[in-house]
């Protein structure tokens, strides 16, 4: 729906339960990055859809007005404002759809399983008539989960509550394009495929990221909330001795991707939460993957906190929580080939049973600046804890990461900080 005046916005706002004092105090949906916010600052800065003329500012309620908002991606400067829910998983009339429905070719789990038993089929990549079925099953789910999201583009939540339920935003080969104040939650796939020699024991592997940025230029994702919640990994069951995993990641940025800010945001409930770099051999990554984090809380995440291959990585006054219950938390901090992590007054709580040591995993990294972190309220080094408790497997890392970061905001303190993520972190808490 087009608004071109403010008067039918309010009028609408209104309809929809969005108080309408909340839009007219500050309309954040013509916000742009403010300068020196991150890499996304940098080469021009970010502006996403601010330059949209009235014909192209938005305010959708439902699945199709979505798409039709988006435009198959085009370039057009847009302001798309999401009201109330959104569940993709949804056809043209609005129709709730479930894994039944996007179901073709015959494929049936229990089928599947069958036929793709490792003790029977060997550690061979799932082919033949139910692989076969699965695909065309995944392709039908796809076709309507995944929302390709265009250059010049702002999304943004109205109010406090608005929430986009099952779908995987895909800023694909994009540039400029902002995200805030909105709740994504629940990418979940239908038709998760078996991969016999993944990790040695084989794994499930999901489809969908729930924002997946490939590509992409001057990204700013500013207080959104990430989540698994509605279907979480941990509740489904095990198939061939492994979890049978329905979401990949929740924010990866791969592809080449370049100058990215993630701020004020929330990630929580999920395994592996943020993938910088999807390979080692890569190498076209090299000068990109510039990305920073700042004011954001990983809550009840197992690991990629990130996970970092090539980029340069400003990772500073963010927040970790690990359950009391976790009984698989893997590590926060991830780093791998050529990755240049700066990392800064951080927060970490964990349980008893998790060690300083656990915060950080390597694989084929060489570095990795830390100053000021928190362990439980303790100032702790995580290089030297990381390069004591070594065991051997990986090289020592260094403290020179080659670079210094220079646009960025003041930094806090780790504990300053810690209480301001807890108050101000995630969708529906701009302020």
């Amino acid at each position: 729906m087009r608004l071109r005046h403010a008067a039918l916005a309010a009028a609408l706002l209104g309809v929809l339960g969005v108080p309408a004092h909340a839009d007219d105090a500050r309309d954040i949906s013509r916000d742009t990055l403010p300068p020196n916010d991150g890499w996304a600052s940098a080469a021009g800065g970010t502006t996403g859809g601010a330059a949209a003329d009235d014909a192209h500012v938005f305010t959708v309620t439902d699945r199709a007005g979505l798409v039709r908002a988006l435009d198959g991606g085009s370039d057009t400067p847009k302001i798309i404002r999401i009201a109330g829910t959104i569940d993709a998983n949804t056809d043209d009339r609005g129709r709730r759809l479930d894994c039944a429905d996007y179901t073709a070719g015959g494929y049936s789990l229990r089928k599947y399983l069958a036929a793709y038993d490792p003790r029977i089929w060997g550690a061979a990549r799932p082919s033949g008539p139910q692989e076969e079925a699965r695909k065309a099953s995944a392709a039908r789910q796809a076709e309507r989960i995944e929302l390709r999201v265009g250059s010049n583009t702002t999304i943004v939540g109205l109010g406090d509550d608005a929430l986009l339920k099952g779908a995987s935003l895909q800023i694909s080969d994009a540039d400029n394009v902002i995200v805030r104040n909105v709740e994504i939650r629940d990418a979940y796939d239908c038709f998760p495929v078996w991969q016999p020699n993944s990790g040695g024991l084989g794994d499930w592997k999901a489809a969908y990221d729930t924002i997946w940025l490939r590509g992409a230029s001057h990204v700013w994702i500013d207080h959104v909330t990430l989540s698994d919640k509605g279907h979480l990994d941990e509740d489904e069951p095990t198939y061939f001795a492994r979890n049978h995993l329905r979401h990949d990641g929740l924010l990866d940025i791969t592809g080449g991707s370049d100058l990215v800010t993630v701020s004020w945001s929330r990630f929580a409930d999920h395994d592996k939460a943020m993938l910088i770099g999807n390979g080692d051999t890569a190498t076209g990554d090299r000068g990109r993957l510039r990305v920073t984090l700042h004011h954001n809380e990983f809550e009840s995440v197992v690991q990629r906190a990130p996970r970092v291959r090539f980029g340069q990585v400003h990772l500073y006054n963010n927040r970790y929580v690990v359950p009391e219950d976790a009984h698989d938390y893997r590590y926060s901090i991830g780093v791998s080939t050529e990755s240049a992590v700066y990392a800064e007054h951080n927060a970490f709580h964990t349980p008893g049973h998790i060690e300083a040591a656990d915060l950080v995993k390597s694989w084929n990294g060489s570095a990795l600046h830390d100053e000021g972190s928190l362990f439980n309220g303790y100032p702790v080094d995580l290089l030297t804890i990381y390069n004591a408790y070594n065991s051997g497997s990986e090289r020592d890392l260094t403290a020179d990461v080659g670079w210094t970061p220079v646009l960025h905001g003041p930094v806090d303190s780790a504990a300053a900080a810690d209480r301001a993520v807890a108050r101000g972190a995630g969708a529906g808490r701009i302020r």
